[in-house]
């Protein structure tokens, strides 16, 4: 059994900043990447960035130069900074994760948590 569980989320003016985080836990064998996804009303859920043991990312371009993933690979945690932050970010961000148990290879995903951002 693996859990995801975010936390971080909030009300953020525009140009505030937030720093989202995720843990994995349970019977993980190796995790492979962990990233975030968003979904906005009547959108389709979009990935934010991506990032793998060796610390390579990947960033949608709406959110480069401005979010900054990173991870802890003792702690299982992976954080998504985010900064100059602008209506549009609006929106439920998840936490997803390819991780092997001894029997499984699958993407995991949190709950989500809210983010909005408003004056």
């Amino acid at each position: 059994q693996v859990q995801l569980v975010e936390s971080g989320g909030g009300l953020v003016q525009p140009g505030g900043s937030l720093r989202l985080s995720c843990v994995a836990s349970g019977s993980i064998f190796s995790l492979h990447y962990m990233g975030w996804y968003r979904q906005a009303p009547g959108k389709q859920r979009e990935r934010v960035a991506q990032i793998f043991r060796t610390a390579n990312t990947n960033y949608a371009d709406s959110v480069k130069g401005r979010f900054t993933i990173s991870i802890d690979n003792a702690k299982n945690t992976v954080y998504l900074r985010m900064d100059t932050l602008k209506p549009e970010d609006t929106a439920v961000y998840y936490c997803n994760a390819r991780i092997s148990t001894r029997s499984t290879l699958q993407d995991y995903w949190g709950q989500g948590t809210q983010v909005t951002v408003s004056s």
